[in-house]
């Protein structure tokens, strides 16, 4: 596909999907990397019905210094791997406050020395807590999509980011993030994709075998 093509591609799921963005809850960018840590294998629903409770009480990284971790993981519970994820939001949050002044770090780097966060949670942040996207976070909806298009043959998230970056223009990195996430959830499902009903099927490599 062209760059041209991936630029239609893009404006034409724009125009499907106007009110594409992210579905995550949170006031801070420090409340939206917990948000993204609890997303991982759950829905963002979920994680919205759980997340207001917890931040009701903590809503800085000094809030979580005296909480125990076993508070944590009651409050999550719904949100699975519980003690994991409770245990990477203390620790993220004793690092925060005490290597950051209690300010999240608003760059790659930073981002992903912290516990619990990776190179997908790190862009997710950049993205939406500081309006500075850095890259593409490859979730299960953006590595479907890109395969079946035929924009990465890749099944690494790294090397499909990569596959992405060297066709899509930077300043369609805002774009592309939520609105592949919304396609794979609305219309390029897992299982059942409404093919019929997909604006892009035209420069679908899987649709048009």
């Amino acid at each position: 596909m062209t760059k041209k093509q991936v630029i239609n591609l893009i404006e034409t799921l724009k125009l499907y999907y106007p009110d594409a963005k992210c579905s995550l809850d949170f006031e801070t960018p420090f409340q939206l990397a917990i948000a993204v840590m609890l997303s991982a294998q759950c829905t963002d629903e979920r994680v919205n019905k759980t997340t207001p409770k917890l931040f009701s009480k903590y809503k800085i990284p000094k809030d979580f210094f005296n909480i125990p971790v076993s508070k944590i993981e009651q409050i999550i519970h719904p949100c699975g791997f519980y003690r994991n994820k409770a245990k990477n939001i203390k620790n993220m949050a004793i690092i925060v406050e005490e290597k950051f002044a209690g300010i999240l770090p608003d760059n790659m780097e930073d981002l992903m020395s912290l516990p619990g966060i990776g190179r997908k949670s790190a862009n997710v942040i950049m993205l939406d807590a500081f309006n500075a996207p850095q890259g593409i976070a490859v979730d299960t909806h953006v590595k479907r999509i890109s395969n079946r298009i035929g924009l990465s043959k890749n099944s690494d998230p790294e090397k499909i980011e990569q596959d992405l970056l060297k066709i899509i223009p930077y300043e369609y990195l805002k774009d592309v993030n939520h609105l592949f996430v919304w396609h794979g959830r609305y219309t390029c499902k897992a299982q059942s994709p409404n093919c019929g009903h997909c604006p892009i099927k035209k420069y679908c490599l899987t649709y048009n075998k």
